[in-house]
């Protein structure tokens, strides 16, 4: 079995148990292998765990950069479906990437931050064709970031409204959230075809 193929294994295992209830003998269990093989990939269980993380991490960004040849507001969709679909089938990964982990975890908020960054540059790009925005335009866009993340984290505790209804919320609050940034820096109009 190879590395990607137990990272795999751990994201099924993570998706629905916690870190601190599965132990390393669980893992090698679930994954057919000997304990030693994860040792030798990833060193200890944390690392393994961070490797699972980075690793949805990482789709996460990749969905959100997606379909860039689509109009802005087809786009802007996909990408919060996209979001929203990767936060429901990974549950216990996405919760971890949102809070921080387990406790206070540096490492886990570091994936986190550069997720946020990321997607927000992504954001930016889509709405402005930059990456590079003025202070008053990326704290909005936080805003909304910060915003969508509790909406999906609540969402997914309940699931009482539909991914297209939770999809549609968030699209309007980020239109909301993309014209109060032209009111506030008349440098970064919204785009005229706003989701």
């Amino acid at each position: 079995m190879r590395r990607a193929e137990l990272i795999a294994t751990g994201r099924k295992l993570f998706a629905d148990t916690s870190y601190d209830a599965l132990s390393m003998d669980d893992i090698a269990r679930h994954a057919g292998v000997a304990k030693g093989l994860i040792y030798y990939y990833f060193k200890s269980k944390r690392g393994y765990y961070l490797a699972i993380v980075e690793e949805s991490v990482a789709e996460l960004v990749a969905r959100a950069g997606s379909d860039r040849d689509l109009p802005t507001a087809e786009r802007v969709q996909r990408t919060i479906d996209g979001y929203l679909r990767y936060a429901q089938h990974h549950q216990a990964a996405y919760r971890t990437i949102v809070t921080g982990g387990v406790g206070f975890d540096a490492e886990v908020q570091a994936i986190r931050d550069a997720v946020r960054e990321e997607l927000i540059a992504t954001l930016a790009e889509g709405a402005y064709g930059r990456r590079d925005i003025p202070l008053t335009a990326r704290l909005a866009l936080i805003g909304w970031m910060t915003g969508a993340e509790g909406v999906t984290l609540d969402w997914l505790g309940h699931q009482e409204l539909g991914r297209d209804a939770v999809r549609e919320l968030l699209t309007r609050l980020l239109r909301a959230t993309l014209r109060t940034i032209e009111e506030l820096e008349p440098s970064c109009p919204a785009p005229s075809t706003t989701p």
